[in-house]
């Protein structure tokens, strides 16, 4: 793709996430604030290396997710422990972690939740109470969630963009910090039910997760087939990951990295303007105002996860693939 041009027309949103409220000033943020976001993540990846081998991509990508405040899709094949991986990081995290397993079966209430009727035995007075359900923990797995139908998938769009579930004419507000991390499976996909790109879009990033190198392979074969088995330790709080999450917010960022994220994303929409031809010919649609939000969001925390307390071009060029990968739709040429 063409070096995107620099476009004037940037669009005021708030904070940088969708529904969001904030001032568009950004404050400084200290080299002593930026390391302790730094320092979060040399914990959570010494505990999860007890258990998990490699994947430091994958891991890095799941926590920027995590403190911009996003939530997450996984793809990969079978084995690659992506439910082990995720189950791992709730336990660092020291937060509440639920697994929902997605099937042909599953019901909207199976997710999250559904009204009862209860008797007060010493009355004889019956009310509805509401039975909350999986989606209601700090990290929810939602694993193989194309096995499901359109209806059970759309059970998780209120609770990922507003937080909250409705039950009959009653709102829950889920706890925070509350993420969603999705996984599916790119093999046997008959039978199953691809997830609409208005869902897809939801997610902040779409992670592949590929298999291992041949150390660290070998590295899983000695660990996983003898008598001792590592223990993750948590590291950081649910109060601590809020703070870390308002930090990210601090993370200025400079008027031409806007521009240049925002060109970028421009570039994958047909018909624009200054597209190259080769968008026009593969692409059918192009990625919508969230990659743009995502994409400088992230970059605030990949900055702090470096022990940055800036935003540089490399930040969003490196978050450009996962940001745009599930938002971009292709044609039939393409294909």
């Amino acid at each position: 793709m063409n070096q995107p041009e620099h476009s004037d027309h940037a669009q005021e949103t708030g904070n940088g996430q969708p529904g969001g409220t904030g001032s568009p000033v950004d404050s400084p943020v200290s080299e002593a604030d930026a390391g302790r976001l730094h320092e979060a993540r040399e914990r959570v990846l010494s505990e999860l290396g007890k258990i998990i081998v490699g994947q430091e991509h994958v891991i890095d990508e799941i926590l920027i997710c995590l403190f911009s405040r996003g939530h997450v899709l996984l793809e990969g094949v079978p084995g690659l422990a992506k439910t082990l991986m995720i189950s791992t990081l709730a336990k660092t995290l020291d937060l509440s972690f639920s697994r929902i397993q997605f099937t042909p079966d599953l019901m909207p209430a199976d997710v999250t939740g559904t009204e009862i009727i209860e008797e007060d035995r010493a009355s004889g007075h019956r009310e509805l109470r509401f039975m909350p359900g999986p989606l209601f923990a700090n990290i929810v797995l939602a694993d193989e969630i194309n096995r499901t139908p359109p209806k059970t998938q759309a059970s998780l769009l209120e609770a990922m963009q507003e937080r909250q579930v409705t039950a009959g004419r009653e709102r829950h507000m889920l706890d925070d910090p509350f993420f969603v991390l999705a996984t599916q499976n790119p093999i046997e996909q008959e039978g199953t039910y691809p997830l609409p790109e208005a869902q897809q879009d939801r997610f902040m990033f779409k992670i592949f997760v590929d298999y291992p190198s041949f150390d660290e392979e070998f590295e899983v074969a000695r660990r996983t087939t003898g008598t001792v088995t590592g223990t993750a330790e948590p590291v950081l709080t649910g109060e601590e990951i809020l703070r870390l999450q308002h930090l990210v917010r601090q993370v200025p960022v400079s008027d031409h990295v806007i521009r240049y994220a925002l060109s970028l994303v421009r570039q994958t929409r047909v018909g624009s303007e200054g597209v190259p031809d080769f968008v026009d010919d593969l692409v059918g649609w192009g990625a919508g105002p969230r990659a743009v939000q995502f994409m400088i969001l992230g970059g605030k925390a990949r900055a702090l996860l470096q022990g940055r307390h800036h935003v540089q071009v490399e930040d969003i060029q490196a978050l450009a693939p996962p940001v745009l990968r599930h938002r971009m739709v292709v044609n039939f040429a393409a294909e």
